[in-house]
Parts: C-alpha cells; structure tokens; sequence
C-alpha cells in the first residue's frame, strides 16, 4: 500500500483534472496509467467517492468518478494473491462501506446505477459476514414518499439478492438468507403495500405511474429472489396478501403506461412476466401452499389468447407459456387439460398463433442473419415465441402423446397441402409445417448430438424423403424461399442422430453444394450442420468418431475453399471475424481430416494467417478467434506428427505474424501465441535451440509480460518447453535465476500456485540437481512458508503432489533420501513430521491416473529403498505406517494402472466443442496444442509389481526386516500385502 492520500480541497481538485484527462482522447492513455498507480494509495476510494459527494463539479466529473469507483472495486476489493484478503486496507474498506450507501441514495440516477454495481461487489465479498449492518441501512433508507430512492435501494437489493437464484442449497447459503430477511421484510412488504396505494392514487398520472412501476417491477422481482430456495416464514403468513396482490397486477391495464414502443415491453408487461416467473416457480416448488394456482392459470390462458404478435408482448407470452407447460410437466393438474376439446383449443388458440413466423423474423433473416442463427440454435431465442410453444407442445406430449400428435399432425397435414396448392405464396405453409414436425418429433433437443429422444408416433425418416430431400435437391438459388432451405437443412440438423453414416454420407454433398448460396443464413446453417455431422460418434455421445480422414478427405477441398471463402467476404475486421460458425466449421474439417490435409495445409495456413493479421487490429468475437488458433493448431499437431521435418516450414510461415502480434501487446491473442509457440517447439527437430527461439527468452522472463493474467499459464507451458529442448543453453545464458523468479511470484498467487508446482518440476527434470541444487533450500523454503501462513486446499493439494514426485523420481539428485537430506537443512525433524501430518493422510486423496501412479511409486520407494527408513531408528516410527497408507490407497476404487497414454487424450482433439466447455475469457487453452501429461514414472507399469520386487530385494538386503515390519500391522492390512505377494508367485 503506497502513502496515504489527503482528502481535501487541493487532492479533489487534482483528482479532477486527471479524470478530465482522461475524456481527452490525448490525455486519455497518460491519466489513465497515472490513476492505477494512484488507486494503489490508501484513502483513494474515500478521495473518489469525496468528489463525486462534492455537488460543485461538473457532472461529467462525478460521473467519470463513479466509473472510477466502481472499476477500483471490481479491481481491489478481493485481491488475486493467496490470502483471499483486498488490496485496500481494513480502515478504508469501513470507512466506504460506511458512506456509500447514503451516497448512492443522494446521487443522481446516472451516478446512482454505477455506485449500486460497486455496492453489488463489494456485497458480493463481505455480505453477510463482514457488512452485517448493509441489508438494516437499505431498509432503513426506503421512504414511502420517494420512489426514486427506493428504486435505487431496491435495485441494490435485487442485485446483491438474485445471485442466490443458481446457487446450490447449502446451510451457508441459508444462513445468509435468513441474516437478510431478518430486517428485510417489514418494510419491504411496507413499500409493497405502499406502491399499491400509490399506483391506485395515480392512475391518470402517467410520469408518476412509470417510477410506481419500475418499483413495483424490483418488488415482483425480489420476491423471487426471497422465495427462490424456500418459502421464509414471514412470506408464509403473508402469502394470500401478496398472491393478492400479484394477482392484481396481472390483470391490471392502463394505457397510459402500456409504452409507445411496439418493439420494447412497456412497464406494465415487464411486471406481468415477472409475476409469470412467480407463479412458475411456486407451481413446481409450492403447490401446496399456492392454493390460488387455478386462478392464475385460467389468468395466464386469457392473457395468451388476447395478447397481440407485437415484438413487446414477446417476453410476456413466453412466460405465461413458460408457466403453462410447468403446470402441464407435473401431471398433478392433468384433468385441467385432459380432454380432445381442450387440446385443440390450446393447440390452436396458443400454440398456433406463436408457432408462426412474423415479419419481423422475416427480416431479421434479412437483415440481420447472424442474429436470427443465434436466436434460432443458442437458447437466445429461450423467450421467443417459437420456442416457449415448443416447449409446451413438448409438456403436453409427455401427457397426452397420442392425442397431442394426432391434433398436430391434423394441423401439419392441413399446412403442407396448402403450401401445394401455391409453393410461391404459401411457402410460411410449409414453414409452419416442419416447425410443428419437429415440436412434436423431438422430445429432446441438445446442441451437441441434436434429437436426443424422439416420438415413436412420428415416422421422421419417412418425412424427410417426402417433404425435406426434395428441398435440399433444389437448386441452390431461386426455387424457393431460402427460409425453406434453412427449415431443410436444419431438419438434417435436429435429426442426425436418426440417419445411418451411409445416410449422412449422401446428404453431405448436398450440404456442400449449399455453402455457395448467396444467402448468408443458408451458407451458414449448411457449415452448422457439416460441423455437427463430423462431430457425430459412432456410439452416440461415446465412442469413437463416426467420420474417418478417409470418409472425409474427398470433400476436404471444396469444403475448405469454400469456408474461407465465405468468411473472407466479411471486409471489416468486425464484419470478418463476425461468423464464428464457418471457422468452426473449418476447425471440425482439419480435425476430422488430419493427416491427409497436407495437400492443402500451404493453402489453409495462408487463409488461417491472414484472418489473424486481418482481425487483430479489433479481436471481436472471442469464439471466432478461439477456432482460428486451435485450427493452427490442429495443423501443427497432424502435419509434424506424420512429417516431422514441416514444423520449420511452420516456424517461418507463422513466426513473422506471431512475433508482430507479441510487438504490438494484442492482449486476446497473446495467449494463444505462447501456446503455439510452445507447440512448435516441442516439434522442433533441432537438437539445441535455434536462434529464434533464444532471442526470445530475455522477454518471456520479463515480469511485465507476466502482468496479464491471460499469458501465464501459456508462458508456464512455454518456458515448459524452453527447458525440455534446451535447459543447457538456458543455464549457460543465466536464464534459471530469472525463471526461478518467476517461480516465487507464481508460488504466491492463489490464482497461480498450480503453475508454480507445473514450472517446478519441469525444472526439476531437465535441470541436473548439480546446478539446480544450490536454490532447493530457498525453493523449499518458499514452499513452506506459504503452506504455512496461506494454505488453500488447492495449494495443499498441488504441494502433496509434487512431494510424491520428488520421492518418485529416479534422478540424480531426486527419491526419497534426497527429499529427507532437503528437509532436515531446513530443520531435523521435518521430513518426518511432514510424512505423518501431510503425505500419508493426504495420499488417499490424491485424484488423477498418473499423479495416483507417482504417489504409489513414491511411497514403495520410500518402503524398499530409502535408506534413511530401512535403516536405523526411523524403520519402526515410520515403516508400518508407509506400508498402511500405500495398502489403503491400492485398495481406493480407483486405478493407478495404467502404461499407455489416455484414451481420452486423442479424442478430445475431435470433441473440441466450445459450447460444452465454455470459453474463457481470460485463457483459453487450445486443445491441439496440448501435449500430453508427462509420466515421470513411465517404465512403471504395474505399482503392485512394482512393490513386489521391491520388497523381494528389500528382504534380500536386510534379512528378517520385512517380517518385523510386518508383525506391526494390522490384520486386514497384512491380508492385502500376502494376497499381492501371493499373485505374484512370490513369498517371503
């Protein structure tokens, strides 16, 4: 923490005049650098919040200085070290949490939102337990006279509120619950109440009524967030006020405050759906209690049967949709529908109507391609019309599937042959028709594998010969409407897991031939579902891959060519990088092709290499760049694999737009260019380092490069292999203490540690002990201390592991008497302590296959080859209680077998799939460039054998020892160790 700052006149008006710098686009990079600096000195956030409190500055100035505020929150209050504590000191963080709140209260609505967002995260680290009195002094603002503070108080409310919605429930979870709702809920069924009587009292006064709803909307809204695990006491006793009152305002219409916009839901409509979430909720989680269900129910069928097809009644029909189809799911209020007449009613009177495709999806086709496709496939369209009556359709099925798919396929029937009658006019007909197919054909739809379970009174093959082949037969352009085309090529889509590989094998061409129509959501649907078709395994969700290189090879070209292409018509870096689905696509062809795309690697590595340098200028779409590296990366990794003498032909293809990527500090590609660069040299066929390579290690060890949080765990791989080529040229150019310096600040970090423990050990290998030797104490040290005074289970874990390692290892320098000589430099005693109090109670929890095998190996040495226990007063302290532990741990379910790489391993190439894994914004790690997990006890097939032959040779060298040893343990123990000895021939 730097030297406190002085909040007065002249730091105000200092801090002023950096915040006017940094409006001024000259000033702007300078101030902003000098403001980071600043933030670092205690009173900085009293200082901020001081001037935007000082009503004599311009409001531009205020404002700016809530952004600042907010940032330096977001930024400060948890920090990334390994305490867990906040880079602002314990009086600062009392003396904001002391002031904010009235601040917000007396600010202007601008500067109120971006102080409630650092109240949010300020609450998000301290509340309950460090800010007891936040929820008391919220509550004790609200006035029933002003609605304008209220809503900023009840916005803070439902901020630091609503993130209970996804969580998990635990005693933690309740306890904070509870701490809320104990000062909560007088007043704010008060203001409830309140706002009633007000919304009653103004109901000519337009401008009043709109604040009166917005209230009334955070109200709605945090009697969600209260309800959302359990129904609290209060709410109990309160429960028919509050239905009451729900119920009311669904049915409540003004027109005053219906909105002028017939795109946008006016406040009225945002307080019904919000109601519609309520009553969602309380149906599948407290019907019992919810004893005026019925009449929400019938209020929900009158709403979805009056509400016009304007754009603003969207989210409201969702909804109340939404509600209808969790009645229906449950099955307990099955008489309600049960019954021909009704069925049809609700299938024509709601399902229908929003079923149909509007104008306005017509041109968002149009006009905005890339967002009607992601509406359409990513759940963004979750409160669209379409898809809540799907849903629907959906729940009815699982009640009434004959009846259901006898009046949809009625109404399917009727659509197609009116679409016959004039293919021109009516194609919406046949829309509408395989819309409907599909509601009542799909009983589960994901985005990885398509229709997962489907209705068995739906003959799907035999509709799509007769109604979907023929449009895909088509010509491409001109012979009907392209909407069509997409509904084709998207029924291929939904149902790909019902074809055989023969079947998609036919289809596929027809898919291709696609990719060169003019219409932007055609060519892309056809990438879609080629991606997805390649993605396909023989097993369904396991197994190997259903396509072959060999299956695919004869397509690689045109697919290829016309996939970069298509992407190189976007003539903005924006406009290029906008189409993430036809890079994925080329990502899924080179996967699926591998090897055999060497006749075309010059050509796509060009392509590949122009789009970086195209879109680095402005990295816009995160998965799009995600695709384009890992596509790089996946030719590196086929191409140097069958020919090993291409990755200098990669090298000076990729070296010369890598390197100015690193020179201009793109932060969202730097990552991906360290892994790469690690990937190429872990192919390079030199024998040392080439100059290339060497000229770049003085920057990597540079701590300024190591500041983004992004770059280390690439930089850590990278300086991985930077060791494993050439450690030697390393230590000969006084590169090691540098890197060791690295080591320490990543040790520190809670964030980082595990990269410390993965640097470590690659030193550790590649290092000869007679260089590295000299720093293990300090290296130990370190270790300890921070195990010490900042343990984290991560951190234990990860120090647990690398333990075994260094016992594991058969190095000069390394095992287990090497380990023990370590310590007792530290203090005489040690090792011992540390193997009762950490190794061997921590070892049963040690997870993955090989960390598993290296701990059982490190243990056995330990038991048949450390001199410092088989010999001398240690073999009885410690010797039984080794051979417990390793018993327990071989007779844990889980395997530490294992000779040959992961099976896993070479299919995660083919299943990258960034909607399953998520992506991250900070790192992501290219899977083409990972290499696999270094077994530094690889000739040790079997630990079991292992420590059979072990033992024979530790019973050889110290006779009668072992059956000492042996007499220590318990029976159960001595049982497993004969049943060992005994399946392999051996006795002793």
């Amino acid at each position: 923490m730097s030297d406190a700052l002085e909040v007065n006149d002249s730091s105000l008006q200092a801090l002023a005049s950096y915040l006017q710098k940094t409006l001024e686009p000259a000033s702007r990079h300078e101030a902003e650098a000098f403001l980071n600096k600043l933030e670092q000195s205690q009173n900085f956030g009293q200082l901020v919040l001081q001037l935007i409190a000082t009503k004599s500055f311009d409001l531009h100035i205020r404002f700016a200085a809530s952004l600042l505020f907010k940032n330096f929150v977001r930024r400060n209050w948890v920090s990334d070290d390994y305490s867990g504590d906040s880079n602002i000191s314990l009086a600062d963080r009392e003396a904001i949490k002391s002031r904010v709140v009235d601040l917000m209260t007396i600010s202007e609505a601008k500067i109120q939102l971006q102080i409630s967002d650092a109240v949010t995260q300020i609450a998000d680290s301290d509340f309950p337990q460090k800010w007891q009195g936040l929820v008391p002094e919220l509550v004790g603002k609200l006035n029933p006279n002003d609605f304008v503070t209220n809503n900023g108080l009840l916005q803070t409310a439902h901020s630091i509120f609503q993130r209970w919605r996804p969580l998990y429930p635990t005693d933690n979870l309740f306890t904070e619950i509870k701490i809320a709702l104990e000062s909560f809920c007088d007043p704010y069924r008060q203001v409830f109440l309140a706002t009633d009587t007000m919304i009653q009292a103004n109901a000519q006064n337009g401008p009043q009524l709109k604040v009166l709803f917005e209230t009334l909307y955070l109200l709605t809204e945090i009697f969600h967030d209260l309800t959302c695990h359990d129904i609290p006491d209060f709410f109990v006793t309160h429960l028919q006020e509050f239905m009451g009152l729900l119920h009311k305002y669904m049915i409540y219409d003004n027109p005053l405050i219906q909105g002028d916009d017939e795109d946008a839901p006016g406040p009225i409509l945002q307080v019904k759906a919000s109601i519609c979430e309520i009553v969602e909720l309380f149906s599948m989680r407290y019907e019992e209690d919810f004893v005026t269900l019925p009449e929400f129910i019938q209020t929900s069928w009158t709403l979805l049967t009056t509400l016009g097809l304007e754009q603003r009644n969207d989210i409201l029909v969702s909804k109340a949709m939404s509600f209808l189809t969790s009645v229906v799911k449950t099955g307990r209020h099955k008489d309600l529908f049960n019954s021909t007449e009704i069925l049809s009613q609700l299938s024509e009177k709601i399902i229908l109507p929003n079923m149909g495709l509007r104008e306005t999806d017509e041109e968002l086709f149009e006009d905005e391609p890339i967002d009607y496709i992601r509406r359409d496939l990513e759940g963004s369209d979750s409160e669209t019309r379409r898809r809540a009556a799907t849903e629907l359709v959906r729940g009815l099925l699982d009640q009434y599937p004959t009846e259901v798919t006898g009046i949809i396929t009625n109404y399917i029937q009727h659509y197609l042959q009116r679409y016959n009658t004039n293919i021109t006019e009516n194609w919406k007909d046949k829309d509408a028709a395989l819309f409907l197919l599909t509601s009542i054909a799909a009983k589960s739809v994901g985005a990885q594998f398509g229709a997962r379970e489907t209705n068995a009174e739906v003959n799907i093959l035999d509709f799509f010969e007769k109604n979907v082949i023929p449009d895909l037969n088509a010509p491409v352009e001109g012979a009907i409407h392209p909407i069509l085309k997409v509904d084709a090529i998207k029924y291929l889509y939904t149902f790909r897991g019902q074809f055989t590989k023969e079947q998609l094998l036919v289809g596929l061409p027809l898919l291709v031939r696609h990719l060169e129509s003019s219409s932007y959501a055609v060519y892309t649907y056809a990438a879609i579902c080629i991606e997805r078709i390649l993605f396909m395994r023989a097993a369904g969700t396991s197994g190997p891959m259903l396509f072959s290189s060999d299956d695919i090879a004869p397509h690689a070209e045109a697919l290829i060519s016309n996939l970069f292409r298509l992407i190189e018509l976007g003539r903005t870096p924006e406009k290029l990088a906008e189409n993430d689905y036809l890079m994925k696509c080329v990502m899924r062809v080179i996967l699926t092709v591998r090897e055999k795309m060497l006749p075309l690697v010059s050509l796509s590595l060009a392509r590949l290499t122009h789009i970086v340098q195209a879109v680095s200028s402005n990295p816009s779409n995160p998965k799009f760049n995600h695709y384009v590296f890992e596509s790089i990366g996946a030719l590196i990794r086929f191409i140097c694999t069958s020919n090993p003498g291409a990755a200098s032909q990669f090298e000076s293809l990729l070296f010369p737009p890598f390197n100015q990527i690193l020179q201009q500090d793109i932060a969202e590609f730097t990552p991906y260019v360290f892994q790469l660069f690690s990937q190429l040299l872990s192919f390079n066929t030199e024998t040392e380092l080439s100059p290339q390579y060497q000229s770049m290690i003085g920057p990597l060890v540079q701590p300024s490069v190591w500041q983004q949080q992004g770059n280390i765990p690439a930089l850590v791989k990278l300086l991985q292999a930077y060791f494993i080529k050439g450690s030697s040229w390393i230590v000969a150019n006084n590169q090691l203490e540098p890197v060791l310096g690295i080591f320490q600040k990543l040790v520190s970090s809670k964030i980082n540690d595990h990269h410390a423990f993965e640097l470590l050990t690659t030193i550790i290998e590649t290092v000869p002990m007679s260089i590295l030797g000299v720093y293990m104490k300090h290296v130990l040290v370190l270790l300890l201390t921070r195990l010490q005074n900042h343990k984290t289970d991560k951190f234990k874990k990860g120090f647990v592991n690398f333990s075994y390692y260094y016992m594991a290892l058969e190095k000069e320098g390394t095992g287990p008497d090497a380990y023990w000589d370590l310590y007792e430099t530290v203090q005489a005693g040690l090792f011992v302590t540390f193997l009762k109090s950490i190794w061997l109670t921590e070892a049963q929890k040690v997870s993955g296959r090989i960390e598993r095998k290296t701990c059982a190996v490190a243990l056995i040495r330990l038991l048949t080859g450390s001199k410092k226990v088989t010999e001398g007063t240690n073999f009885d302290a410690v010797w039984p209680s080794i051979m417990t532990a390793l018993v327990k741990f071989f007779e844990a379910p889980e395997d530490v077998k294992g000779a040959s790489k992961d099976a896993e391993e070479d299919a995660d190439l083919y299943a990258i799939d960034i909607e399953e894994t998520g992506y991250q914004a900070q790192f992501s790690q290219l899977t083409t460039a990972s290499g696999a997990k270094s077994d530094p006890v690889a000739t040790i097939l079997d630990p079991k054998q292992f420590l059979v032959e072990g033992l024979v040779r530790f019973n050889q060298q110290y006779p009668g020892r072992f059956q000492h040893g042996q007499m220590q343990l318990q029976p159960e123990t001595q049982h497993h160790l004969s049943t060992y000895l005994a399946s392999a021939g051996v006795s002793l």
